[in-house]
């Protein structure tokens, strides 16, 4: 099927809504002339408001895997064309895109863990089964492998795996066992078709309105583009990026992210790495950031109405210290 020109798509796309800006902004503290990376730029709606704030010196390397995204955001940021840096990139690999770029260290890094409005609502990208598409799901399209090659391709154990432990989905074998099914017919290669297998054997309690698929495709999309992985990779020592007094800000939508992201945190903010019955502290470990967020912040009711896409956000923020040598 031929692609939408670009600025086509771009017309026909509303424009993103950045969910828990002010929030964002708040835990951020953009000064003016400071440096961000932004490493989720999405529809770039929290870039600019950084960008904004943080003017009329300051600057803000974007990097994101979708580069049909990142080429939108190059047209809606034409006024800040100065101060934004965009690159095609995941933020996994955020030290090295800075190290390229002689930035060294930066005044704040933002992380958006969804995925864009640009992504839903394009039926050709396959994330949402809302539009009849092909299964694809992928966030860098020049990965290799798509939805539809796991769907039509993984053992039933594996389906059943993916499903559960990334959508946390309780019917998950018997959607495993459905997709089996129904592929040794023919084929699903649509997000139509995989969504009416899942239907079936789905099951839906009667005090909600998701869609018996939502955790199923969740799980795809999380295998798909690595999500969790890369996320993982990013926590190991992303701390380091910062300048001391430095803020990270990182938005997750379910609880698979939020606990990778609240078990780094907490790692970095110990005073102690020793085992609990050590009683002097021999590890020789000094807090690397300060807790700005003990619990996870949400969405006010007022946006959910607004933007019921944010309703699953949750936003937790830390700050880095100064390093201090222990005697």
């Amino acid at each position: 099927m031929q692609a939408t020109p670009l600025k086509t798509w771009a017309m026909q796309i509303p424009r993103h809504v950045p969910v828990m800006q002010d929030e964002v902004l708040r835990y951020l503290g953009p000064k003016p002339g400071e440096t961000f990376l932004d490493g989720t730029v999405g529809g770039g709606g929290h870039t600019a408001a950084i960008l904004e704030a943080c003017g009329p010196r300051g600057r803000v390397l974007g990097l994101d895997r979708d580069e049909s995204a990142l080429a939108v955001v190059r047209e809606r940021m034409a006024d800040f064309a100065d101060r934004v840096v965009l690159v095609h990139a995941n933020f996994s690999q955020a030290a090295d895109v800075l190290a390229r770029l002689g930035w060294e260290q930066v005044d704040g890094i933002f992380l958006d863990l969804g995925f864009s409005s640009l992504q839903v609502e394009d039926a050709e990208r396959g994330f949402s089964f809302s539009h009849a598409g092909p299964l694809d799901m992928r966030m860098d399209q020049d990965d290799e492998w798509c939805a539809a090659d796991i769907v039509n391709s993984a053992s039933e154990g594996e389906l059943r795996k993916i499903f559960y432990d990334f959508g946390e989905e309780r019917a998950a074998g018997a959607m495993a066992r459905a997709v089996v099914r129904v592929r040794a017919q023919s084929p699903l290669t649509t997000t139509t078709a995989l969504a009416q297998t899942l239907e079936h054997v789905g099951k839906r309690s009667p005090q909600t309105r998701i869609h018996p698929a939502t955790r199923a495709f969740q799980a795809l999309r999380i295998a798909v583009n690595r999500e969790l992985e890369h996320l993982s990779d990013f926590l190991r020592e992303g701390y380091r990026l910062l300048r001391p007094g430095g803020r990270l800000v990182i938005l997750a939508y379910h609880s698979l992210e939020d606990r990778l992201v609240k078990e780094a945190f907490r790692h970095w903010a110990a005073t102690c790495l020793c085992p609990p019955l050590i009683q002097r502290c021999c590890c020789g470990w000094n807090p690397k950031v300060r807790l700005l967020t003990s619990k996870p912040l949400f969405p006010t009711d007022v946006e959910v109405q607004r933007n019921p896409r944010a309703r699953s956000a949750r936003l937790r923020a830390v700050e880095r210290c100064a390093e201090e040598v222990r005697q």
